[in-house]
């Protein structure tokens, strides 16, 4: 007997088992069974000759619901049976309290309403199995939403039984108040408690069909109260759930990124408000029509922030939070500095979060089968941890702080470089690029020539190369300079105009 228990058990609570998985998928089958039965049954009417078919046919397969259900709840097995020794009585309370809450979860609750449509008056539940696809169907990859909704309701229920109470008890105050008011009043509507209590919770919702209205002054004063407890109650449930249900909110609208198509995107790991100069210029140099913008870092949304920019709230430091932004399809991440700490604070974040997303990276199938690899570069307060972040990862380091004391030095004796070097930085105007030797130009050949070609052609203004393999700049070098393909083009233009 107790292997069969626990046989019976492990279908229907051990996810891990096979029998679990078996029983799961003849669940499905039947939901899907049962929601076309309910469609053609629409269609066709009741007065179609294949109506009693579709009933009998529509009755074992809530038979078959309904035997499952009880299944399911009769091998729940609630926590403080094994945890508690108590009497034969106390574990009979704790059975019958456990499976009756288990019954009260939303999910379960759904099930057991589909199933009471097997009553002729309750016919019109047969819409509720439309929710069961809710349970079985796995829509959301790493977290599903309605399963979040279901938590909050389970983790808040004291705030849910204390609202829906308040409810009850306006309601119940309300019918037999308003019930004892009119019932015996000339030209009254209401006759009934029914009535009364109907009456009482449309007022009390503010929906007001008035298809029941009082009729004496009394009647009308309650009526009044009922409509101000109503403000109160909407107040209390909006705040109630705005408080437990944020989460899970913000749960989908990370599975945006999570579930679109997003690939080759700019991801940028952190923002502070001094950062949001980055984002125009992030605006500036990008092809929106080909790059999508995401932000990722911990918080909520700031109002400032371009709308052409996806916000994700995460902690780029983890790696089980990267898959948030897609990162293994990005083209290439931006890792800023935060102004609100101390620079090797600051610095230490940035280069967790360059080590983290390599080694992220490393793990991901995705990698071996990318064209480019992913490009990251970081922003560097402190010019000792330079060294630090390329070790960690990062294909390249701005050291901000410095560069920017760089140019406030050199602007005193050398008047307007500041100025120069800040439109050279600048998208819109001549700015700096890197290319691979063009297609057109045989190599090797000089850099003077190649310059001077370059010039002719394009108009951009040839001024250096970098060897990609020693990783070397050579600027205004020597005229004589054999460029080889092995080097990358470093020219002035106000846009691209060789492959990049």
């Amino acid at each position: 007997m107790r292997k069969l228990t626990d046989a019976i058990h492990d279908v229907f609570h051990a996810p891990a088992s096979t029998a679990y998985r078996v029983a799961d998928a003849v669940i499905w089958a039947l939901i899907l069974v049962s929601v076309a039965l309910f469609a053609v049954d629409l269609y066709l009417g009741d007065e179609h000759p294949w109506a009693p078919a579709l009933a009998i046919a529509d009755w074992i397969v809530l038979g078959l619901f309904a035997a499952e259900i009880g299944l399911r709840v009769l091998s729940y097995r609630p926590a403080s049976v094994g945890f508690f020794r108590s009497s034969l009585v106390g574990r009979t309370r704790a059975h019958l309290l456990g499976r009756l809450l288990f019954c009260l979860q939303p999910m379960n609750l759904i099930d057991i309403l589909t199933v009471l449509a097997l009553v002729p008056a309750l016919r019109g539940l047969r819409a509720l199995r439309l929710l069961r696809l809710l349970r079985t169907v796995e829509v959301f990859r790493y977290s599903n939403p309605f399963q979040g909704i279901a938590r909050a309701f389970s983790d808040n229920h004291l705030l849910y039984t204390f609202a829906f109470s308040l409810v009850g008890v306006a309601t119940l105050l309300g019918g037999i108040s308003i019930y004892l008011t009119e019932a015996g009043a000339s030209g009254t509507q209401i006759h009934t408690l029914g009535e009364s209590f109907w009456w009482a919770l449309v007022t009390l919702t503010t929906v007001g069909y008035g298809d029941f209205t009082p009729v004496t002054t009394l009647g009308r004063v309650i009526g009044g109260a009922m409509m101000i407890s109503g403000m109160f109650t909407l107040a209390l449930f909006a705040g109630i759930v705005g408080r437990t249900l944020l989460t899970t909110v913000l749960s989908i609208r990370e599975e945006q990124v999570r579930m679109s198509a997003y690939i080759d995107h700019l991801v940028i790991c952190g923002y502070d408000p001094g950062s949001r100069m980055l984002l125009d210029a992030v605006l500036q140099e990008s092809d929106l029509e080909k790059t999508r913008l995401v932000i990722f870092t911990e918080g909520e949304r700031p109002g400032e922030i371009p709308t052409e920019f996806t916000w994700v709230s995460g902690d780029p430091t983890k790696e089980s939070e990267l898959d948030k932004v897609r990162m293994s399809y990005a083209a290439a991440v931006l890792i800023v500095g935060s102004r609100r700490v101390v620079p090797q604070q600051a610095d230490a974040v940035t280069i967790l979060t360059a080590f983290t997303i390599r080694s992220y990276m490393k793990k991901k199938p995705e990698q071996d089968r990318r064209v480019r690899p992913l490009y990251i570069v970081c922003e560097i307060l402190d010019s000792e941890n330079v060294d630090h972040a390329l070790a960690a990862g990062a294909d390249e380091v701005i050291e901000s702080t410095r560069l920017g004391f760089a140019l406030l030095a050199h602007a005193v004796p050398m008047h307007g470089s500041a100025t120069i070097m800040s439109r050279v930085l600048t998208a819109g105007t001549q700015n700096l690029y890197l290319a691979e030797l063009p297609g057109w130009q045989e190599s090797p050949v000089a850099f003077g020539e190649l310059r001077r070609r370059l010039k002719e052609r394009t108009g951009a203004l040839l001024i250096g190369v970098r060897e990609m393999e020693a990783g070397q700049d050579f600027l205004n070098p020597d005229d004589g300079l054999q460029v080889v393909p092995g080097h990358r083009l470093i020219y002035l233009a106000e846009r691209p105009v060789l492959e990049p």
